[in-house]
């Protein structure tokens, strides 16, 4: 096996995992735990915005943020949406916090 090969895998991995909790696993526990957002780009943002600990676009540059991502932040977002698949977690609280990220760059931008 070439260097490298192994690590390539394991963030296809990622990747594919990441994609089909945030586009059909969590919108799909979202009615019934109901849960403050359902659409997948609304998960990606908290679970993004999550790992990296603020807005995820600041920094991650490129897009899809998935794709581009550090891998040890891809793997901490797939570990939380894993949880909270599970039953573990704060929704409610990683979405407002995830939402208080936003308003406060967009305070920071304005005051640029």
């Amino acid at each position: 096996m070439a260097a490298g090969a192994g690590l390539d895998r394991d963030r296809a991995a990622l990747e594919a995992e990441w994609l089909d909790l945030t586009r059909r696993v969590l919108p799909a526990l979202a009615g019934a735990r109901q849960w403050p957002i359902r659409a997948d780009h609304c998960f990606q943002r908290v679970l993004l915005d999550t790992a990296v600990g603020d807005v995820w676009y600041d920094v991650v540059t490129k897009r899809p943020a998935y794709r581009f991502i550090a891998t040890d932040f891809l793997a901490q977002a797939v570990d939380l949406g894993r949880s909270l698949a599970a039953g573990r977690g704060d929704l409610d609280g990683l979405n407002r916090q995830s939402l208080d990220w936003r308003r406060a760059r967009k305070t920071r931008h304005l005051v640029d």
